[in-house]
C-alpha cells in the first residue's frame, strides 16, 4: 500500500487523525492498534485520538464513525472529535452543511456554520448523579456525574490554577465508584453564569488534555441544574480556547472551532504488520 493519505485535524486543541474509508482500507480489527501507533507523540503522527469515516449509502445519516482514544480503546462519544469530523466529511463530500452520522453513543446532528465554527448536538445527556461526596486520600471531594455520550464526573472549585490535575483527576478516573469503566473528570471554576473555566483529565489519553468538548457539556449542564450556570455558557479551555455550550429543553449543543491543520502522507513501514 502506497501514498496513505491522513488528515490532521484539531479541535480547541484536541486534535485528531482523520481517515476516509473510501480512500484507506482498514479492517476494524487493526483500528485500535492504529490508534495506538499513530497517536503516539514523537513516534508517531502524534494525537489525542483517531476517527475513521466511512460513506453510508442508504439511511437517515450521512456517514459513519469509528473513534478511538490515543491508547487504543474504542470511545462511544467525542465532542471536539465529533465537530472535527463533521467539518472534514463536509470538505471531502462526504456530508453537506446540515448533517447526521452515526456513533457508538447514537446519531450526532452537526452544522457547518462560518469561519471553520462547527455546531454539533450532543446526545441527551443521562445517568445524572449530583452531589456524590468522594474521599481521595484525606481530602473530601462534592462531585457530580453525568453522561453526555462518555460518562464525566464534574468537580467544582475556587482556584482552578492551583490544583494538581493530573493526580486528582488520576484517582478519580480510577475511582471503585465509577468502575469498571472509569470515567472522564473535569474541573470547573465558575466565573459567572454565562463563563466558565475548565480542565479536563481524559479516560483513555490519560492526562490532562487543552479541552474536550463533551466535558464542556458536562460541566455546564451539571452547573445549570445545579442553578449555577445559565443555559447558555462560554466555556474557556486550558489551551485558551473558547467553545459555547447551551441547553435547550435538555438537548446540549456544543459549538466551537475545527482547524484542519495540514494532510498528509503516511510511511505504510510504520503500521508494520496491522496494514
Amino acid at each position: 500500500m502506497k501514498d496513505i493519505v491522513f488528515y490532521k485535524m484539531q479541535g480547541s486543541g484536541n486534535d485528531f487523525v482523520l481517515f476516509d474509508l473510501r480512500d484507506v482500507q482498514v479492517d476494524y480489527s487493526k483500528m485500535s492498534a492504529w490508534a495506538k501507533i499513530l497517536c503516539a507523540r514523537c513516534f508517531g503522527i502524534g494525537a489525542d485520538g483517531l476517527i475513521f469515516l466511512e460513506k453510508v449509502d442508504q439511511g437517515e445519516v450521512d456517514f459513519k464513525w469509528y473513534f478511538y482514544n490515543a491508547d487504543g480503546s474504542e470511545a462511544e462519544m467525542c465532542g471536539n472529535g465529533s465537530r472535527c469530523a463533521a467539518r472534514l466529511a463536509y470538505q471531502l463530500g462526504l456530508a453537506g452543511k446540515k448533517q447526521r452520522f452515526l456513533t457508538k453513543a447514537g446519531v450526532i446532528r452537526a452544522e457547518i456554520k462560518d469561519k471553520n465554527w462547527v455546531k454539533v448536538e450532543l446526545t441527551k445527556p443521562k445517568d445524572l448523579q449530583l452531589n456524590i461526596p468522594l474521599k481521595l486520600n484525606k481530602n473530601n471531594y462534592n462531585v457530580h456525574f453525568v453522561n453526555t455520550g462518555v460518562p464525566h464526573v464534574v468537580v467544582f472549585v475556587e482556584a482552578l490554577q492551583d490544583l494538581d490535575v493530573l493526580d486528582v483527576g488520576k484517582q478519580i478516573r480510577f475511582h471503585s465508584r465509577f468502575g469498571p469503566a472509569g470515567t472522564n473528570v473535569n474541573f470547573g471554576q465558575i466565573l459567572n453564569p454565562k463563563e466558565i473555566l475548565l480542565r479536563t483529565y481524559e479516560r483513555g489519553v490519560e492526562a490532562e488534555t487543552y479541552a474536550c468538548g463533551t466535558g464542556s457539556a458536562a460541566s455546564v449542564y451539571v452547573g445549570w441544574k445545579l442553578g449555577q450556570l445559565d443555559n447558555e455558557v462560554k466555556v474557556y479551555t486550558s489551551g485558551g480556547e473558547e467553545l459555547t455550550v447551551a441547553i435547550e429543553e435538555e438537548s446540549v449543543f456544543l459549538q466551537g472551532k475545527a482547524i484542519l491543520v495540514y494532510k498528509g502522507f503516511l510511511n505504510p513501514e510504520i503500521l508494520g504488520r496491522y496494514l
